[in-house]
């Protein structure tokens, strides 16, 4: 029998929520098969089995938040295979932990992958706390969900691993008109769905909710934070309340850029296997001013300022679940081509779901790019720990006065950078930014496409 805990995903990471189990109580799995989803303060990801073999026990829900090490699951693995595996080191231990997570629990799913019943309960308990401590445990949205429904959640019988009591089982509750009085029938033998029963005069008439995970209540609907939200939200905050946030900017002629690119794209396309976007141009440029500038790369601990050699530079990518700012490892060793490829690489993993919390972590400078979805000027807040974070917005076509007193119509793009004043001064800001705009629109990108 191997217990299967959360591995350790990343240095930060401290506790993790179960998205999805991808294996139920009884069925087999196979070693490096992905047997559960979970989600940290950093990405999504799914986890794979230590071992081969049956899945005997599931022991934390889904949309359940708990420490790194705390034990998930047990796999029965009849040779003592699983044994050995979990006693020699491996890239996933098996004692693996949960990790990551916003320190509230995430929404559990609308269809449970576990059992409605655990192998030790024939028959229906009297009360969830027969299935000991564990079914103690309930998650936030259960709780603001059972008092807005008027529930008595002692009344509902769990059909969660280790009989805690799930979103679903509160929303079949609330379905059939259940728990608001009276002990709620059998707990799992119940479909999920099961429509209102007639019953002799229910407390009061209650409709079936929009969706799982929101409430509907008059004309609104409401839904929790999801657990990206909530870290999100902590994250910002915390910059906002910690750094002494100013604001620079300055307009730049990227006339050439854009001809550049119309030229080359198809070419680039072919040639690399990506696209090509300006945002290779910006993160180049904006290298070289950090190299000329390198406070702006810093960081501050406690009393001291920690300046790196090289340049980690942080991507913010938006995706379904909000936005994750993956790194390019040392942007300051690659050539546009290589900027370009692992951009791209990165966005679609992260779309994907499929980023290593490594690669959300270390950045010395971020770069936003909201252009694309017709931004016009950007005041984007710092991530921490970096000091300064950039922002490349639309590039727009207009009338600009040029060499001789003409006026032409050109290309143009507003670029600008929050910055920690704490370490970084109006001088040094505008110096900076000036170095990018110089290098945006004097360097010659043919060259460093190799077109």
């Amino acid at each position: 029998m191997t217990s299967i805990q959360m591995p350790q995903l990343g240095e930060t990471i401290i506790e993790g929520t179960i998205l999805k189990w991808l294996k139920a109580e009884g069925e087999t799995v196979e070693r490096d098969e992905p047997l559960f989803e979970i989600s940290t303060d950093k990405v999504d990801t799914e986890v794979p089995s230590p071992v081969a073999g049956t899945v005997t026990k599931i022991l934390v829900g889904e949309g359940e938040t708990v420490p790194v090490g705390t034990e998930l699951a047990e796999v029965s693995t009849g040779d003592g295979a699983g044994e050995a595996a979990a006693a020699a080191p491996a890239d996933v231990p098996a004692v693996v932990t949960a990790s990551n997570a916003a320190p509230a629990a995430a929404p559990a799913s609308s269809e449970p992958t576990t059992p409605a019943t655990t192998p030790q309960a024939p028959a229906a308990p009297p009360a969830p706390t027969d299935r000991g401590p564990r079914s103690q445990i309930l998650s936030p949205l259960v709780r603001k969900l059972a008092q807005e429904h008027g529930l008595d959640l002692s009344s509902i019988a769990g059909t969660g691993a280790g009989g805690r009591i799930t979103k679903a089982d509160v929303m079949q509750a609330v379905s059939s008109g259940a728990g608001a009085a009276a002990p709620a029938p059998g707990p799992s033998s119940a479909a999920p769905a099961q429509a209102p029963a007639p019953t002799p005069a229910p407390a009061a008439p209650v409709a079936a909710p929009p969706s799982v995970g929101a409430a509907a209540t008059g004309d609104v609907t409401t839904a929790p934070l999801s657990h990206i939200r909530k870290a999100i939200a902590t994250h910002m905050l915390a910059s906002v309340n910690e750094t002494a946030r100013a604001w620079t900017m300055v307009e730049v002629n990227v006339e050439h850029l854009v001809r550049l690119r119309q030229d080359v794209k198809d070419a680039f396309l072919a040639t690399h296997g990506v696209k090509l976007t300006y945002l290779p141009f910006a993160v180049r440029a904006t290298v070289d001013a950090l190299n000329a500038y390198p406070h702006v790369n810093s960081r501050i601990e406690g009393e001291s300022v920690v300046t790196p050699r090289a340049v980690h530079m942080g991507i913010a990518v938006s995706y379904d679940a909000g936005l994750i700012v993956p790194v390019v490892r040392n942007a300051d060793a690659m050539n546009s081509v290589g900027i370009a490829r692992a951009i791209a690489d990165l966005a679609a993993r992260a779309r994907a779901h499929q980023l290593k919390p490594d690669e959300v972590q270390g950045a010395t400078f971020t770069i936003t790019n909201p252009g694309p979805y017709g931004s016009l000027l950007s005041v984007p807040i710092i991530n921490q720990p970096n000091v300064g974070i950039l922002s490349l917005d639309g590039i727009q076509r207009r009338p600009v006065v040029i060499e001789g007193d003409a006026i032409a119509v050109r290309s143009m793009v507003y670029i600008s950078m929050s910055w920690d004043h704490r370490l970084i001064d109006g001088e040094i800001a505008t110096r900076f930014l000036a170095r990018v705009k110089q290098n945006l629109e004097g360097w010659d990108f043919a060259e460093d496409l190799g077109v």
